[in-house]
């Protein structure tokens, strides 16, 4: 290696054979001050040289720009105080040839202390106008200078990376097609060169492929470029749409240094169009019962078949998916959709379950091949969800009127918005022995506040409960029994007396008061009753008053008489009775 690659210190002092600082105080005096010194007190010193003074001007390592590998760029800077960097020039040789030389680097305004080729003086190959004779690897030495004169050469600053840079062009993939599902990965593998840019084939390199799938043991194959940095692999069979394919390629040679990959997807096949019929076997499936969608595939771009002659099965629709579901896609849950396969004439089937939990109201038939589109076939499917009603009251009034009130809710959403069951029908049950005989005494519908109903009927003891009938929304519903009880009550032997009877004399009204244990009537003593007249002509009744029945039932009452007119005896329920039923009315004539 040349002596005058390596680095040193040059002075700009002519004849100067160390690093001399001028801003400083010299050395020389200084030495002279102590040898007086020395002199004076009888003693002659020992004079020896010290060590060099440290270098003030730095040089970091030079590094290619890969982007643009016919330049790079250095750190340079100085120590001296109040001194700065005021030039730095670069000499590239091959061994111990300089083959350029670059007087000015440029220093980076966005890097302070950061130098770099100017872009005119852009490294290139002698046959695009350059000073370098061929691709490869140049060392760099670097020269740099500050404003008190201190110099610094660093050989060997950095290496240029003078090769081409590969990259992949035209990187794409065959369209499959629904009766070749297979697809070859072509390309170009291309060099750029430093300094021009321009892009030059990269040829007779191996280029690996891979698709990418789970199957992590799938090799990679390999496709060798030609004369145009072209490649083809052999082809991939059975391609899904989606599928992602990465081609790659290293080198790290004297001509060519870098790596590269891409990775492209199947976005596009060419499909087969077919057409599909389908139905249902009913139009409501309820909780436990099973729907079964049947339908067919065909292909309306297949020739006609011949008038009177066999009609030939096309056996390409055979064996071909579709999917079958509920709701408007079939996919919203898993449970919910089916993929069948079709037999030989392309028929298929699929049986599915109501689901509880989900509000759907139509089948779907769709795709599953990508390779294979048809229209979606869509049907209406009442799903009824189940409910559940709650009995919040129950009563059964003395007057033999029945209420009951409570709450209609989705089973398995009891907090749904009001529409879900707001106008659903409600009827209210009645059964005497609470197993047999149910039948109808009332009708209502859920309000709008979340499934609160309300409903009453005329009736006597027994069994009560509320139904819900199926509706498209909800299945049939039927809350718990209950029982409502009171006994029945009448009074017999109705008698006023004396009978005819003078003005102003006393009428006595009898009667027995009864209620009804079990089907057996009984006396019901000590209970209350009341007295009541309607005059002669007269539609209104009266009370006159009451009395109480004694141990045995009969009840008393005295009244002075006024006017002709009917007597009758009332009781009214309490707690555990009805109302007595029709009484027997005594008429009494006054004179």
């Amino acid at each position: 290696m040349r002596s005058d690659l390596r680095a040193s210190h040059v002075s700009r002092t002519a004849g100067a054979s160390r690093l001399s600082r001028p801003s400083r105080p010299s050395r020389t005096s200084s030495l002279a001050a102590l040898t007086v010194l020395a002199l004076a007190a009888g003693t002659a010193p020992a004079l020896a040289e010290g060590p060099a003074a440290p270098a003030t001007v730095g040089i970091g390592v030079a590094t290619t720009n890969d982007y643009q590998r016919g330049n790079f760029t250095v750190n340079a800077w100085t120590d001296a105080p109040q001194a700065t960097v005021t030039s730095v020039s670069a000499r590239i040789r091959k061994g111990d040839t300089v083959v350029t030389e670059i007087p000015d680097l440029a220093p980076m305004g966005y890097s302070p202390g950061r130098y770099q080729l100017p872009s005119a003086a852009t490294l290139k190959l002698t046959e695009d106008g350059g000073a370098l004779p061929e691709l490869g690897t140049y060392a760099i030495d670097i020269t740099a200078t500050d404003s008190l004169g201190n110099t610094l050469t660093r050989t060997g600053a950095g290496t240029l990376d003078f090769t081409l840079k590969p990259q992949l062009e035209e990187f794409g993939l065959s369209k499959p097609v629904w009766n070749d599902r297979s697809s070859r990965p072509t390309g170009k593998l291309l060099g750029a060169q430093p300094g021009s840019g321009d892009l030059v084939p990269i040829t007779g390199r191996d280029i690996s492929v891979r698709r990418l799938t789970e199957n992590a043991a799938e090799p990679d194959r390999t496709a060798t470029t030609d004369d145009a940095g072209g490649f083809t692999t052999a082809p991939y069979g059975d391609v899904k749409l989606g599928e992602e394919f990465r081609v790659s390629y290293s080198e790290n040679s004297e001509q060519v240094h870098g790596s590269v990959d891409y990775t492209r997807s199947i976005y596009a096949l060419t499909s087969r169009t077919l057409t599909v019929t389908a139905k249902a076997d009913r139009a409501r499936v309820l909780p436990g019962q099973k729907v079964t969608i049947t339908g067919s595939l065909t292909d309306p771009n297949a020739p006609s078949q011949p008038t009177g002659g066999t009609p030939q099965v096309d056996t390409s629709l055979a064996g071909q998916q579709v999917r079958v579901g509920l709701g408007y896609d079939g996919r919203e849950d898993g449970r919910v959709w089916q993929t069948v396969t079709t037999d030989a004439n392309g028929n298929f089937s699929a049986q599915l379950p109501s689901v509880p939990g989900l509000d759907l109201n139509s089948w779907v038939v769709s795709s599953v091949d990508p390779y294979l589109t048809f229209a979606n076939v869509t049907g209406k499917l009442a799903m009824p969800q189940e409910a559940w009603i709650g009995v919040a009251n129950g009563t059964l009034a003395a007057d033999g009127r029945v209420n009951v009130t409570g709450t209609f809710r989705s089973w398995f959403n009891p907090w749904k918005s009001s529409w879900s069951t707001s106008g659903q029908k409600l009827v209210l049950e009645y059964s005497a022995d609470g197993r047999t005989g149910w039948r109808t005494i009332a009708n209502g519908t859920a309000t709008s506040y979340p499934g609160f109903y309300s409903l009453g009927a005329k009736s006597t003891s027994g069994y009560f409960r509320l139904r819900h009938p199926v509706s498209d929304q909800f299945a049939e519903t039927i809350s718990a029994t209950g029982r409502l009880t009171r006994n029945a009550t009448r009074i017999l032997a109705v008698n006023a007396s004396p009978e005819p009877v003078r003005k102003g004399a006393t009428v006595t009204v009898t009667g027995r008061l009864q209620h009804q244990i079990g089907t057996t009537w009984k006396n019901y003593g000590n209970a209350p009753v009341t007295v009541w007249f309607k005059a002669k002509g007269s539609n209104t009744w009266k009370q006159l008053g009451s009395a109480r029945a004694n141990s045995t039932g009969v009840a008393t009452f005295k009244k002075a008489s006024t006017v002709d007119g009917w007597y009758t005896m009332r009781h009214s329920g309490d707690g555990t009775h009805f109302n007595s039923q029709y009484a027997y009315e005594d008429y009494v004539d006054v004179r």
